[in-house]
């Protein structure tokens, strides 16, 4: 009776190299599932963030007040809003869950970032017609980055009552433009950001203010 052949050396060698081989690409498999979940999380949380900063923005646009925060120091004509291709400040008041009531100076703007520019926010508090600044200087809040480039843009009624163009730099600084427009892309291209376009409701709102400048900003507290 034949007995059975056992497995030579080199069988098992080979064996364990497609073993060892299998293992490898199972592995990596595992590892590039893992890293494409994540960019798809990552995608998503972007994705996400860039409907939180419209809503944010469309509700702050839409509660602008024609408060001066600021007086031309030539004319004394009260500021209540300035606007230009690279940002804006206007006057609303802020969120109860972000900040004090009350209207608050707030400020939008593109700076540069480690990934082309960066959005963004910052805020004061204002009181009658003083800027009460923090007692402790708080950095601007990133509301996006990664951003290839950006414009603002400006809209208001013409001299016969129509719509006139858009304009990249707001020049009516007692009075508060009917639209603001925001277009944006982004260094990834995968991102999309829809252009926004918002109306303030108080677009037409002007400031009667007296030929006196505004004060310098106080520290809180101080009186």
């Amino acid at each position: 009776m034949a007995r059975s052949r056992g497995f030579t050396l080199i069988e098992l060698l080979l064996a364990t190299a497609i073993l060892a081989t299998g293992l490898a690409i199972a592995f990596a498999a595992l590892r590039t599932a893992g890293a494409t979940v994540s960019s798809a999380e990552a995608m998503i949380e972007r994705t996400e963030r860039v409907r939180i900063v419209q809503q944010f923005l469309r509700r702050q646009f839409g509660n602008v007040l024609p408060l001066a925060f600021a007086r031309d120091e030539r004319t004394g004509q009260g500021i209540v809003f300035e606007g230009g291709r690279d940002g804006l400040r206007f006057v609303a008041p802020m969120p109860g869950y972000l900040s004090r009531g009350g209207p608050h100076l707030q400020s939008l703007r593109l700076a540069p970032g480690a990934d082309g520019q960066r959005l963004e926010f910052e805020h004061v508090l204002l009181v009658g017609d003083e800027l009460i600044e923090p007692d402790e200087p708080r950095p601007p809040v990133v509301l996006l980055d990664g951003i290839a480039e950006a414009r603002f843009a400006y809209r208001t009624l013409d001299e016969r009552g129509e719509l006139a163009d858009w304009t990249d730099t707001w020049e009516d600084a007692g009075q508060l433009p009917l639209l603001v427009r925001i277009e944006l892309r982004f260094t990834d291209e995968r991102m999309r950001w829809a252009t926004l376009e918002t109306p303030l409701p108080l677009g037409f709102g002007r400031v009667a203010a007296p030929a006196v400048v505004a004060p310098p900003p106080r520290r809180g507290g101080q009186r």
